[in-house]
């Protein structure tokens, strides 16, 4: 049995589709309580454990730091322990947010972190608990994930075209836009490899191609999906938000091919499968 850690939000949400998952929600295990989480591992005694569950509310981090680093980070920390103690390989969902967003270059998984936000101090955290853990892990660094559930990118881009004939995005920060059934797959491909051959452990990025803006992912949207909206490329300067996003998140997945081979999806083929799933095209 594979044990996954959250319920409702986009990855979590596709692993229930991939035959023997046990899903925990809030309700069944309390990120805000590290030893529940624990104490569910030990009364369930799961084959693999995939953490899909996070804080990932990055304005309102700034303000819940303390808050935001139990559920990213002293939480993951409990779990990748117990794990280790057990004998459980542990797959961790983690983000490009971790790097400082500078350059033009893709980061590769050895690159050094300088996190800019709390919620990246916070997903930065659960790395570091995972990595002195002892445990047989994978952390599986991902970006600007979409999907038909929960809240993501493309579902508020078609909310504001319905109303809206022209929309301001912004056009200078850059990634590839990663497809949430893709992560969950990987995600089951990595664990079943793990427990054959726990020298596959350490961190990976996985992010779709190619990598394109936010305005540009916005275009394609409304491109797909028919919609006439006009896309207003901007500078993040120019954008109201408190909170500083990373200007690159572009990402190297070459290791994640090499050591488990599996390749970047392409994220316009996963769109055109979103829209479907939403009934916005046919």
């Amino acid at each position: 049995m594979i044990l996954v850690f959250g319920k409702t939000g986009q990855v979590a949400t596709e692993l229930q589709n991939s035959g023997d998952v046990l899903a925990l929600g809030r309700e069944q295990a309390d990120f805000s309580d590290p030893r529940a989480c624990e104490n569910k591992i030990r009364s369930l005694a799961p084959h693999v454990v995939i953490n899909a569950a996070a804080y990932t509310a990055v304005d309102k981090a700034e303000a819940n730091e303390k808050f935001a680093t139990v559920i990213n980070g002293d939480t993951p920390t409990i779990l990748a322990q117990v794990c280790a103690e057990m004998k459980i390989p542990i797959v961790h969902i983690s983000s490009d947010y971790v790097f400082d967003g500078s350059g033009k270059s893709a980061w590769k998984p050895g690159d050094a972190t300088s996190p800019q936000n709390a919620y990246g101090r916070s997903k930065l955290a659960g790395e570091k608990g995972i990595l002195g853990s002892g445990a047989n892990y994978v952390i599986l660094r991902t970006s600007w994930v979409i999907s038909s559930h929960g809240t993501n990118f493309v579902k508020s881009m078609l909310h504001l075209s319905e109303t809206k004939d022209k929309l301001t995005v912004v056009e200078d920060q850059i990634g590839g836009p990663t497809p949430a059934q893709d992560i969950a797959q990987v995600c089951m491909m990595i664990a079943k490899q793990l427990l054959v051959n726990p020298s596959k452990s350490g961190i990976y990025h996985y992010c779709g191609t190619p990598n394109i803006s936010w305005a540009g992912l916005a275009s394609e949207i409304f491109l797909q999906a028919n919609r006439p909206t006009v896309v207003a490329p901007i500078q993040s300067d120019c954008y109201t938000r408190s909170t500083k996003r990373p200007l690159n998140s572009r990402m190297d997945c070459s290791l994640t091919n090499k050591i488990f081979g599996i390749k970047q999806p392409n994220w316009r083929m996963g769109l055109n499968k979103i829209l479907k799933e939403l009934e916005v095209i046919v």
